[in-house]
């Protein structure tokens, strides 16, 4: 890139090439604000020079979409990824590989907003045709198969989450390599959906296996690898070994606040776990601070029926309740278990928990004379 600039000059195509090949770098290592300072310039750069229906242009659109998206800047991102996408339907045709690209990053926006429906109709809709036209093993097919089994599990589809995981783990593990990120990240997903379906064991097996991989190729500190460990703490914690859950949050914390910065969605994720596991010990106080402060700065970054913002709503209702604050903690289970049902569905397994919570709080408050 340095030589490029000072014999080709910062503007030619090759030069610009280079820049747009170095934010991909800091892409992958997480390295989230220095790549989106060179793909902005990238990208301002080429609509110039190329116009903004250009491939290079709407390639990086795209690149820089990735980025707010992975800042948990979603809107930026969809509003980016629909442009792209609506251009290369145009100019490509809806089945063109960059096409499909388009579709599946913008369905992957949707499951981040909690906007599930649409995240899994053009979920199905790209993969099918990725099936057709690139053919079942193609990276690209495989990459949307994972983001699909991820927005599964988001609706509590559980038994199809894991069906579709472990079919792209063992196909990815064949066609890519065992420690590729789209191995990896099905792999991360089926650890979710075994712990979300009460088999620790096995969703600690897994949860160790991605985290040690995540470690020694990506780094201890790169954002993919914190989930890793953030996913193994919940197993932990699921287990009572709230000791070793702790400390793994703690750390977490501590470096995506660093990494990632203190407003992050996965920064927000691994401080309410950690307020799950203070609940579980006991400590009600500081559950309940930490709780709050996640919910707070959820509701405003988020919004108030943002699936992470209600979970949270959930959680600090079983602080109240734990505390013996029935009364709070009834109404703010009421309030979830509403949200819930018009935003989840009434047959999502959080939405039916909440409900089941519910009725057994208030019957406990009957049984007790208050």
């Amino acid at each position: 890139m340095e030589t490029r600039k000072r014999l080709l000059g910062e503007e030619h195509p090759d030069t610009l090439l280079s820049i747009g090949n170095l934010a991909s770098t800091y892409r992958t290592q997480g390295r989230w604000k220095e790549e989106e300072q060179l793909e902005v310039r990238v990208t301002e750069t080429r609509k110039r020079l190329l116009g903004e229906e250009h491939p290079d242009t709407l390639l990086s659109i795209g690149n820089l979409a990735a980025t707010y998206s992975n800042q948990g800047r979603w809107k930026e991102a969809e509003e980016l990824e629909v442009q792209v996408m609506e251009t290369r339907k145009r100019l490509l045709g809806e089945e063109h590989p960059d096409t499909l690209t388009s579709i599946g990053n913008l369905a992957l926006t949707y499951s981040n907003q909690g906007r599930w429906s649409e995240a899994e109709e053009l979920s199905v809709r790209v993969m099918e045709t990725g099936k057709r036209v690139l053919g079942e093993n193609h990276p690209s097919t495989l990459i949307i198969m994972v983001n699909l089994a991820s927005t599964y599990k988001n609706q509590g589809r559980w038994k199809e989450a894991e069906e579709l995981s472990v079919q792209v783990m063992e196909t990815c593990t064949r066609v890519l390599w065992e420690e590729h990120p789209s191995t990896l990240s099905s792999m991360a997903n089926l650890a979710v959906t075994y712990w979300n379906q009460g088999r620790w064991k096995e969703a600690e097996e897994f949860s160790v296996r991605v985290m040690e991989a995540r470690r020694r190729v990506l780094g201890l500190e790169h954002p993919s690898t914190l989930t890793s460990m953030a996913d193994l703490a919940s197993t932990y914690r699921s287990q009572g070994r709230l000791k070793e859950a702790e400390e793994l949050e703690v750390k977490a914390i501590e470096t995506k606040k660093r990494v990632l910065g203190e407003e992050h969605p996965s920064t927000l994720t691994s401080m309410g776990n950690l307020a799950l596991t203070y609940n579980n010990q006991r400590r009600w106080k500081e559950a309940e601070e930490l709780g709050a402060q996640v919910m707070g700065v959820r509701k405003r970054v988020l919004g108030e029926e943002h699936p992470d913002t209600l979970l949270s709503m959930g959680d600090l209702a079983f602080t109240l309740q734990g505390q013996g604050r029935s009364d709070e903690a009834i109404s703010a289970m009421e309030k979830c278990f509403h949200l819930r049902k018009h935003i989840m569905g009434p047959q999502h397994p959080y939405t039916t928990s909440s409900l089941d919570t519910l009725s057994r709080w208030k019957s406990e408050n009957v049984e007790s004379g208050v």
